[in-house]
């Protein structure tokens, strides 16, 4: 197999925006990646099309490519629609990766295009309450009853970790102050005002310990990403970004399990003969702020027990030696769940292209990105673990 790299990224600003439709963000996120490869849409072999929740919140199921991708001059291309939860369009970016390393083709299209905003936020958050298998008895997983069930999976998770993990809500705060930090730097950030402490604690409590701002919320977003040969990113004349590795591991369903993030993790170290002191930048699937912290263990970025103090280090800020979601991450980026994997793929990116201006992590030359979705049996359903290099 040969090695596949990314040619050019795109992606809309991300935000609620209740007038725009599935079929314009995707358009924007497209026409961007392809004039940042310098490709036009004859030139793309494949599409590959992640989305999660349109069939609940605009009715769109079975041809969301298709329909969303039929004014960009791609009509006619093979699109595969891939549905994977709040791992979608990562899981678009593996299949993409493998596609051109296996030689099948030389160049390629990811889109993670999501509209989660609805005048109705029951449907919005309908979409998401979908996401766990609905034959279990979810009453082990929820806490409070707060009508958004993966807060309360969150919460419930984070009360449980936090009796032996040596962290105090303040932790989650600082978390939240460097995601709306990054944000402000980040013109396509949903939020873009920095935060304090205080601010952070005194916002409304939504499932205990998790306050408002501990909370990402929904929006709406599209990001798209060209995949090619390296030889083929030579004749574009960009500066590739070498996929160093790419990993997917499901949940067994069996209580007790290794958490697929962490045999992601694995995975992903071990195809890319890296390890966690390696990685210069990191965009991690900060649903809630807890899940940061609780990934700097996942992924190795601390020991166990340890990242109370990595968070209060100041290491994973912006320009840290580690610098983690300098986006801003799901908290402050946004989260439109099926295009959130792409978006950390075009942040890790530009960042390795040394194109992120304030938020640039200098001389970064290796990144990882880790996103995950839904909820089986006590753990996510899926999690996906990228390492990019140039």
């Amino acid at each position: 197999m040969s090695e596949a790299v990314i040619a050019g990224v795109g992606m809309t600003p991300f935000g609620k925006f209740l007038n725009r439709s599935l079929k314009s963000l995707s358009e924007e996120a497209v026409k961007e990646a392809l004039a940042d490869a310098n490709v036009q849409p004859g030139q793309i072999e494949c599409v590959f099309f992640a989305n999660a929740a349109a069939g609940v919140v605009t009715g769109q199921e079975m041809i969301r490519a298709q329909s969303s991708l039929r004014n960009t001059g791609l009509a006619g291309k093979p699109m595969f629609n891939i549905e994977n939860a709040c791992a979608s369009s990562s899981s678009a970016f593996n299949l993409a990766r493998a596609a051109v390393a296996s030689g099948q083709y030389e160049c390629v299209l990811v889109v993670g295009s999501e509209k989660l905003s609805h005048e109705d936020k029951k449907v919005s958050f309908g979409a998401f309450a979908r996401a766990v298998d609905i034959e279990e008895d979810l009453g082990a997983h929820i806490g409070t009853g707060t009508g958004s069930v993966f807060m309360d999976i969150y919460a419930a998770k984070t009360r449980k970790w936090m009796q032996t993990a040596g962290v105090e809500k303040e932790d989650f705060a600082r978390v939240c102050v460097k995601s709306r930090l990054a944000g402000s730097l980040n013109p396509k950030a949903q939020f873009r005002a920095t935060t304090t402490l205080e601010e952070v604690l005194s916002s409304r409590m939504v499932s205990d310990p998790l306050t408002l701002f501990m909370c990402s919320s929904i929006g709406d977003g599209a990001a798209a990403i060209v995949v090619c040969s390296e030889a083929y990113a030579r004749k574009l004349g960009v500066k590739p970004v070498h996929i160093k590795a790419c990993s997917i591991v499901s949940a067994p369903g069996i209580p007790g399990a290794e958490l697929v993030a962490v045999s992601a993790a694995r995975l992903a170290y071990e195809q890319a003969g890296l390890g966690p002191r390696d990685i210069h930048v990191a965009e991690l699937h900060d649903a809630s702020a807890p899940a940061e912290l609780i990934h700097y263990e996942n992924l190795g970025f601390c020991a166990p027990g340890e990242a109370g103090a990595l968070i209060r280090s100041g290491d994973t800020g912006l320009g840290g030696r580690l610098s983690v979601n300098p986006s801003g991450g799901l908290l402050s980026r946004g989260h439109p769940i099926g295009a959130t994997g792409a978006a950390q793929i075009v942040e890790l990116t530009q960042q390795l292209r040394a194109r992120s201006g304030e938020r640039q992590r200098h001389g970064a030359k290796v990144a990882l990105a880790e996103n995950n979705g839904g909820q089986l049996a006590g753990d996510s359903a899926v999690a996906l673990v990228t390492i990019l290099a140039v």
